[in-house]
Formats: C-alpha cells, structure tokens, sequence
C-alpha cells in the first residue's frame, strides 16, 4: 500500500521585504532583492510555497585591514568581484568611539562613493555604540535616500531614530534581539507602531556559530517560524544572519588551518539555512561560493 504523504497546511506567511531600487523606481541599484514569502517551514518545498532563495551578503568594513587594498571601496570591489554575492553588507565599525571615533560627516561621505561605485542592494550597519548609531545612521539614510537599503540595526534602546530616518528616505530595518521571541516580537510591535510596515522589517535574531550557541539559536528562529505560520503577523520576518562574524570570531576558525575556518563558516551557514535564514552576512569567498553552491542545488 503507498504511504500518503502528509501535508501541513499553514494559515499565513512571511513578509516579503524588498532590497534596492533600480533608476525607474528612484534608486541607481542594478537589481532588486527579495526576501521572505515562505508559506511553509524551511526547505519543505511540497508543503507550501518557497518563492525566494536565500541570499548571501559580502561583509564589508569602513576600516578596511591592511592586507586589503587601499579605502573601503576597493575592497568592496575586490570582495564582490570574487565572492559574486547578492547584496554588499557595509559595517560602520570605524564610527565607535574605541575604533576611530568617526563623524556622521565622514561615514556619510564613504556611503556616496559606495553608492557611486557599487551598484547592488545595499545593507548598512551601524557601529554597534546605540548612541553613535543614533547620529550616523540617519546621516546615512539621507545620503542612500530612496535606494531603499536595509538599516541596522534598531535595538530597543534605539529603535525611535533609527525608525524615524527609515521611515523618512525608504528604508528598511533590521530589528536585533538577544536569541529571544517575545522580545523580537515586542520589538517588531514597536517599530510597526511608529508606521514602518511589516513587510519593511527583517529580524536579526542573533546567532552563533557551530558549536559556540548554534542549536539554540536554531531553535529560536524555528519557534518565531512556526509562530509566524500560524498566523502571528508581528514575526512573520525574514531573518538576517551575520555568519561572518560569528564563525571567525571562535578559536577554532583562528587556531586552525584556513580551510578550517572556511568551513566553520560554510557549515554555520548552511544549518542556519535550515533554520529559516533569508539573508546570509559572509566574509571569506570560499565559504560564500560553496554556500552558493549549496542553495542552488537545495532549490534546484
């Protein structure tokens, strides 16, 4: 007798969020990128709709190592012309007052030659100081106005401004919580409350890597996934995750061979894909290439 295969059926879905815009709808991006619309639980391809892969961020510091070539933007341009990722992931670690104590001015400024020279989807980090994110960030949304880029990320101590300048140049917003649903949830209320729709939030629901955290944030994301499904609106977003900078922070990316480190990176990545992840942040090119790899087959 043939086994019936059971089929869940779910009563909602997740927000599709919309990164960059192209010359005929404001911007000068050359594509842009959706994420979201899963009508089903991750890589469950016969049981719901899956419209859009997972796509990968190239990491790119405003204080570039000195290994790197010269200013930000060249290494932007290096990083992009190996790893071939799908938006570029700009970090204003620079501005923090213990690495540089760079002004809203200055960081502004490198955002126009970014935007002048690299044309995908943007996402745009702050320094991780709430205060200092709070005066460059907004410099920031002016300067990318209407390119639509994604901003982060809004905390609770700082989701009012963050939000404001979002909400005034077309952007969206990252909303970051400490590995825990409710306040994600809570946080997504109060960015929706100010007037940011839903479909212009994706969560950052903070990971770790292989081995330093990962199953519990895997299990989190799956908790807001299934929440989502069922039909609460307020964590029906897309997840951002930065792998990059989890993978390579642990010893054994360090201490190790490179190519061990490479595939702390890729393996972290690829069971956050099973997770839920939507957007993937990376830094070395190897790793992105086989986690590309990896996509493509899944949703092939």
């Amino acid at each position: 007798m043939a086994k019936e295969l059971i089929i869940e059926k779910w009563s909602n879905m997740v927000s599709v969020v919309e990164i960059g815009a192209t010359k005929s709808e404001g911007g000068s991006r050359s594509g842009v990128i959706k994420v979201g619309g899963q009508g089903t639980l991750p890589c469950l391809f016969k049981e719901g709709a899956m419209p859009n892969k997972p796509v990968i961020a190239s990491e790119v510091w405003d204080t570039a190592p000195s290994d790197w070539p010269d200013g930000p933007v060249s290494w932007a341009e290096k990083c992009l012309k190996e790893n071939k990722a799908d938006l570029v992931c700009l970090r204003l670690q620079g501005a923090h007052p213990d690495l540089g104590n760079k002004s809203p001015e200055e960081e502004a400024k490198l955002l126009k030659d970014f935007l002048k020279n690299i044309d995908l989807p943007m996402i745009i980090i702050g320094c991780g100081d709430d205060a200092k994110d709070n005066l460059i960030l907004p410099a920031c949304c002016q300067i990318a106005r209407q390119e639509k880029c994604l901003i982060g990320s809004a905390v609770s101590d700082n989701y009012k401004t963050i939000t404001a300048a979002a909400l005034a140049d077309g952007h969206s917003i990252i909303a970051e919580s400490p590995i825990d649903i409710n306040i994600a949830k809570q946080l997504n209320i109060l960015i929706s409350d100010m007037g940011l729709a839903l479909n212009r939030i994706v969560i950052n629901p903070t990971i770790g890597a292989l081995g330093y955290g990962l199953e519990y944030a895997y299990s989190i994301m799956e908790r807001a996934r299934l929440a989502a499904l069922a039909g609460d609106k307020t964590v029906a977003s897309p997840f951002i995750c930065f792998v990059g900078q989890e993978a390579w922070r642990v010893k054994e990316a360090k201490a190790g061979s490179l190519e061990q480190g490479i595939v702390w990176e890729a393996i972290t990545a690829t069971a956050l894909i099973q997770a839920g992840a939507d957007i993937l942040v990376m830094r070395h090119a190897k790793a992105i290439e086989e986690v590309k790899k990896y996509i493509d087959k899944l949703w092939s």
